[in-house]
């Protein structure tokens, strides 16, 4: 069957919530408790092994063929617009928004300020803190890293949400 990136990602993260109701279901029925003199059947959960144990075995296969697919996708399809496969844009794009963060702190800096740091102590010398750089500089190179960060995501989000490729379940 085909499905997009985004329609992966969800079956995935059902498939996960699967395995996981698997897992719990059988932490609370493969034991019980039964106080001396209690009819055991009378308060045993119903459990059956094998049929648990397989339950689970298909859903972590599934879970392998989905993640693998996705992987084997994000490693081999080119994001229009950018010479990278999805799997290097899932690199770049956090690398961008790191450099955004940054540039953020940077262009908003006055060239010069009184330190704060020299507050408290028993002097008459006022410090002053300098930026060693050019402040406009850093503000241009926020708002080109800023548009280089949507333009990213938004390339990606389409692909995500428009190619499609081939999972056999």
């Amino acid at each position: 069957m085909k499905y997009t990136s985004a329609e992966a990602a969800k079956l995935l993260r059902k498939l996960n919530e699967e395995k996981n109701d698997i897992i719990s279901n059988e932490r609370q029925s493969c034991e019980f408790v039964a106080s001396l003199g209690e009819d055991a059947d009378s308060v045993r959960p119903e459990y059956d092994y094998e049929d648990t144990q397989t339950k689970l075995r298909e859903t972590e296969e599934k879970l392998i063929k989905v993640k693998h697919a996705i992987n084997v996708f994000n490693t081999t399809h080119t994001v229009p617009g950018f010479d990278m496969t999805v799997d290097e844009m899932l690199i770049y794009i956090p690398i961008l928004s790191e450099k955004k963060s940054k540039l953020m702190g940077m262009k908003n800096k006055l060239p010069k300020t009184r330190d704060q740091s020299s507050y408290g102590r028993n002097s008459n010398i006022i410090d002053y803190r300098y930026t060693n750089y050019d402040v406009e500089k850093a503000a241009a190179d926020f708002e080109k890293i800023s548009d280089e960060l949507t333009r990213a995501q938004l390339a990606l989000d389409k692909v995500n949400g428009s190619e499609t490729f081939e999972i056999d379940l």
